[in-house]
């Protein structure tokens, strides 16, 4: 798993939809400045929608204003799913979801969550994470997917 002081993947792309229009994000070009980046197990799931992404959208000036530049949520959905979610959550610019539809990042951070017992497939572990200039500085992973405390937005330590 990936750990504080690593420098984030480099090469991998993600898909985010805005504006109608279907955008690449590559993890070479996103982490220049101080970014927070959660991930969550699904979209439309009831933990992540009704804790883990409001935490963040409430959160978003407070953070915003102690130097972040962008607060990212990616998830093992594709982009329509995440687009759709974006849209139902109503989250405007505060937060910039994208999607990491074949796993390829989360397998990277080594932070692959099995739920096929649960008919889901493999997805993400629940956890957010600040990077600063592309390198990790802090770290906070759910020991349980169900829940949302050491991922929540409170919980930073900036």
């Amino acid at each position: 798993m990936i750990i504080v002081g690593q420098t984030f993947p480099k090469g991998i792309h993600l898909k985010s939809i805005r504006s109608g229009v279907i955008e690449d994000f590559s993890t070479d070009e996103l982490w220049n400045g101080k970014y927070i980046l959660f991930a969550v197990p699904g979209a439309f799931t009831p933990t992540c929608s009704n804790q883990h992404l409001p935490s963040y959208m409430k959160a978003g000036d407070v953070l915003n204003s102690k130097g972040i530049k962008d607060i990212v949520c990616i998830a093992v959905n594709d982009h329509f799913v995440m687009q759709a979610w974006a849209e139902s959550q109503q989250v405007g610019d505060t937060i910039t979801l994208l999607a990491d539809g074949s796993g390829i990042l989360t397998k990277a951070l080594d932070m692959e969550l099995d739920v096929t017992a649960h008919g889901l497939g493999m997805r993400s572990k629940r956890y957010s994470m600040v990077i600063d200039n592309g390198v990790v500085t802090a770290l906070y992973v759910e020991e349980n997917p169900g829940e949302c405390t050491v991922s929540h937005a409170t919980h930073l330590a900036l």
